[in-house]
């Protein structure tokens, strides 16, 4: 696992255990089990060291998507995308419609309904989530839109 270290108190008064520093690597995060079966994810230790306030992984490819995830949410308050590889195409219940490439970012509201569409063989992805716990769910389409 990741080198950690705790930092002093940054919330002081407010009753949260301190954020521990962490060094991540290639070499001490390991590979843990995720959500997508096209995709590895290298924990960087980031739950860990915030008692689960933050995580943070880096996705990447094991192959291109064949089809679509389907309509999901998130149950965290945020989701944040930052692709460091590749491209990612994604639809949002808003009628937003991204492909986005290395340096882009995507801040997903928790609940906000969206659909992965399609990923280039090699993206590799950046995703932090708050808090760590995010579960996945399924839901219908928005309103007017395909599945």
């Amino acid at each position: 696992m990741s080198q950690a270290a705790t930092a002093p108190a940054n919330d002081a008064g407010q009753g949260r255990a301190p954020v521990k520093l962490v060094v991540a690597n290639k070499e001490n995060t390991p590979f843990v089990p995720g959500r997508r079966v096209f995709f590895k994810y290298r924990d960087l230790g980031v739950a860990d060291a915030t008692q689960g306030r933050m995580r943070a992984q880096v996705m990447s490819a094991i192959s291109g998507m064949t089809e679509p995830t389907g309509w999901h949410i998130h149950e965290c308050e945020a989701q944040f995308v930052y692709v460091l590889r590749g491209w990612v195409e994604l639809e949002f219940e808003d009628g937003t419609r991204t492909r986005s490439g290395p340096g882009d970012a995507i801040l997903i509201p928790g609940g906000m309904k969206h659909n992965e569409i399609a990923t280039s063989d090699d993206v590799e992805i950046l995703e932090v989530s708050v808090p760590g716990p995010m579960a996945t769910k399924p839901c219908d389409p928005p309103a007017g839109m395909r599945g």
